[in-house]
């Protein structure tokens, strides 16, 4: 059978979701610092988050492709008002966080491309993201910043060119626990795994396969962009870590800014790979702001049965849209204040770790629901891994603010 183009174009939103979500500000900066503090040793993580949000992002796909519903509006359904307000109001926090993070990551991003003032930048970005949340059909959000999000493929050339010592790399994928300060060691451990499986992702993804208007028939294709879209992700964070072993932890540096981590694909391409990795990282920490300030606003429409959808026009969901606008303001209001969107971004991914059992068990069980699910309903695998994952959740849950008080944000 020939493959189509319009088929891959149909992964978009998997590649959105991988690079807006999976590597977004947190994840550059997380992945290079634990490359650039503990070498390869922290590998064996990223895979196990990898499948970690495949999994769930599998299950919420085929919740919306099998019901119709998006899994925030299954989740209020299945599990009532109080727990879906808890998940409600977590899930805001945290997106709130993250979306002014992401924002700063853009201005960021463009100051270094332009030169221009970061707090101008601030403010033009924002109205950036405005318009194309305004004027933008979804599908061509999803195609331009996830697959401009693929000028981050540059990190993975870097990371081959660098010649990397690919025996300790491989070693690295074996779980252990470091003998060098092991507390920090465990509290990049929980960072990675927290930022590859952050809730938004799963509401955005979700979402968008009812913006998309998936069926049952679509359950091929929902599974799909999960697994090749955060698997584009996991190469990305290990490329990015052997980056940070290669280059950062080689040369004592400690990778705290964006620029600092675009330098990395700078010494083994130059020019060009400079350039081509702060496009990158601009288009990711872009598409991660449209993951999230849609995140917001989904989950707050579905909750209070708002009309909600990019697909109609802003006069057709006027609270939805009025939603999102609102969340950019405050997000801009927040990092207006100063505030490093790096360390904000890192507050965000614990909190956010805290927050995990409230979307994933919710999610689990309405993909066993046969009035949802029909025979669509999660199969063995699907549930034991579920289950798997959920023991892992419920330990990054409550050992994520423990770890970040005892290693001072990681600073220890």
């Amino acid at each position: 059978m020939l493959v189509k183009p319009k088929m891959f174009l149909n992964l978009a939103l998997g590649i959105l979701a991988a690079i807006g979500g999976f590597v977004d500000i947190g994840d550059l900066v997380f992945n290079t610092a634990a490359g650039a503090t503990f070498g390869y040793q922290l590998m064996w993580v990223i895979p196990i988050g990898v499948l970690g949000i495949i999994v769930y992002s599998e299950m919420s796909g085929r919740v919306a492709a099998a019901s119709g519903k998006a899994v925030f509006d299954a989740v209020r359904e299945r599990t009532g008002f109080t727990a879906g307000l808890s998940a409600l109001i977590a899930s805001e926090v945290v997106n709130l966080l993250t979306l002014a993070a992401e924002i700063g990551g853009v201005a960021i991003a463009l100051q270094l491309l332009s030169g221009l003032p970061y707090r101008v930048l601030l403010v033009l970005g924002v109205i950036g993201l405005a318009l194309v949340l305004w004027v933008v059909k979804l599908e061509w959000m999803e195609r331009i910043f996830g697959y401009g999000g693929l000028c981050m493929l540059v990190f993975a050339v870097a990371a081959v060119k660098l010649g990397p010592d690919w025996a300790q790399a491989g070693k690295g994928f074996i779980p252990h626990i470091a003998q060098n300060n092991p507390w920090l060691y465990m509290y990049f451990a929980i960072g990675l795994l927290g930022a590859a499986m952050t809730p938004y992702e799963v509401y955005f993804y979700s979402s968008g396969g009812v913006e998309a208007r998936w069926t049952p028939k679509d359950v091929g294709l929902n599974r799909a962009n999960a697994i090749v879209g955060y698997s584009l992700g996991g190469l990305l964070s290990l490329a990015l870590m052997i980056v940070g072993a290669a280059v950062f932890l080689r040369h004592g540096i400690n990778p705290e800014h964006l620029g600092t981590i675009a330098l990395g694909a700078e010494q083994p391409l130059g020019g060009v790979g400079l350039l081509l990795a702060i496009v990158g990282i601009l288009f990711a920490v872009g598409g991660a702001s449209i993951d999230t300030v849609f995140s917001g606003a989904y989950n707050l429409a579905q909750f209070l049965g708002w009309e909600w959808g990019r697909y109609r026009n802003p006069a057709g969901a006027p609270r939805f849209a009025l939603t999102w606008l609102v969340l950019l303001v405050f997000a801009l209001a927040i990092v207006m204040t100063g505030v490093d969107p790096v360390m904000l971004t890192e507050y965000a991914v614990i909190f956010s770790a805290v927050a995990l059992p409230l979307t994933y068990i919710p999610i689990l069980l309405v993909a066993n629901d046969p009035d949802y699910m029909g025979s669509n309903k999660n199969g063995p695998v699907a549930n034991t891994l579920g289950l798997v994952y959920l023991v892992v959740i419920l330990v990054i849950a409550v050992a994520a603010i423990p770890l970040m008080l005892i290693t001072n944000v990681g600073q220890n």
